[in-house]
Parts: C-alpha cells; sequence; structure tokens
C-alpha cells in the first residue's frame, strides 16, 4: 500500500506548467511540522515536495500562495535523473490524489486571472 495524508503550510507560490501534450502539472513544496520537538524544545519541520496534475493543478495555482495551509492525500513516487554535470540525482514527492485548501481565503486569490504556463518536456513525466 502507497498513501500518503499530509498537512502543512506552502513554502512558496504554486509553479504551474504545461506538458508539450497539454497537460497542467502544479509543484509546490509543503512544510509539514513534526510531531515532537526536538532537544531544544523546537518543532522541526520537513519539506515535502508535492506535484499535482490537470484541473486540481489549476485550482491549486488559483487559491493556494506561500503560506497557504493545505491538506494533500496521495502516493510516495521516487525517480532519478543525470544532473548537467553527470551526477545521478534522486528524488522523492509525493503525487496529490487531492488536495484540500485550509483556512480563509486572502485577498487576490480568485482574480481570475489566467495563468502564464511554462512548457514541460513530456519525456520527463513519470508515466
Amino acid at each position: 500500500m502507497n498513501k500518503v495524508i499530509l498537512t502543512g503550510n506552502l513554502t512558496k507560490d504554486v509553479e504551474l506548467s504545461e506538458t508539450n501534450s497539454g497537460i497542467k502539472v502544479a509543484r509546490f513544496t509543503l512544510a509539514v511540522q513534526r510531531r515532537f520537538a526536538n532537544a531544544d524544545g523546537e518543532r522541526e519541520a520537513d519539506f515535502i515536495n508535492i506535484i499535482v496534475w490537470r484541473t486540481q493543478a489549476e485550482n491549486c495555482h488559483k487559491y493556494l500562495k506561500k503560506g497557504s495551509k493545505a491538506a494533500v492525500i496521495g502516493t510516495l513516487q521516487t525517480r532519478n535523473y543525470e544532473a548537467d554535470d553527470g551526477t545521478k540525482r534522486y528524488v522523492t514527492e509525493v503525487v496529490a490524489e487531492q488536495v484540500e485548501f485550509i483556512g480563509a481565503k486572502r485577498d487576490g486569490e480568485s482574480s481570475g486571472e489566467q495563468p502564464e504556463l511554462t512548457p514541460v518536456d513530456d519525456d520527463t513525466l513519470p508515466f
């Protein structure tokens, strides 16, 4: 079984892009506080990379901003690639099946503006 459930805050605004075949994909990082405090009494956070596809990606881009609280249900995925310098890089991320926006709407979140899309090479997709 591969199921991940997270609640946290976005560390920066959602990045929306589009594949060569026109599929929307959004990426963001969720800061998730650990359950227990460390030796200094502070609660540390883990920074989890999230990927969201299609209409849900557009909604995340439209309604989530840096600092927004969100809950994500998805699956854990690992992949690797060769960097420009020839080294092998490994990535672990959550592919979201559901994203719930938690908290009140902030000013400007439903402006209705069309997002600017960045092209993504279909060869980099995990499917």
